[in-house]
């Protein structure tokens, strides 16, 4: 009986990090027509406002968005990388392969007009 108590104690915090994640309709609903800013785990620092027609634009540069299932996915050119999301109020976590990637704040429209 202990073992299958610290069996289902192991995994209950794997549970409640996965029902965080956001749903594709979650995800559209709190990004369309924002800007979110940032920093990246491998890349630093970002800035980028997603377009209601799933244009990115950032200082410099676009690509293109659209949330497929469960995942916002970004396409900068050289192919697309999908990520889930945790979104709490204004913060957001990009999340892939289980792992923390990412943070932002979510920040309404285009306040650096891209």
């Amino acid at each position: 009986m202990r073992l299958a108590t610290l069996t289902v104690a192991l995994f209950l915090p794997a549970a409640a990090q996965a029902q965080d994640l956001a749903t594709g309709a979650e995800i559209t609903a709190a990004i369309t027509g924002n800007t979110v800013q940032g920093s990246m785990s491998a890349s630093g620092a970002y800035t980028e406002f997603y377009d209601t027609d799933g244009t990115i634009k950032g200082d410099g540069y676009t690509g293109t968005w659209t949330v497929e299932g469960d995942a916002m996915c970004f396409d900068y050119g050289e192919g697309k990388d999908c990520w889930n999301v945790r979104i709490d109020g204004e913060a957001v976590t990009w999340v892939q392969d289980g792992a923390d990637g990412g943070t932002g704040t979510i920040v309404a429209g285009n306040p650096n007009n891209f």
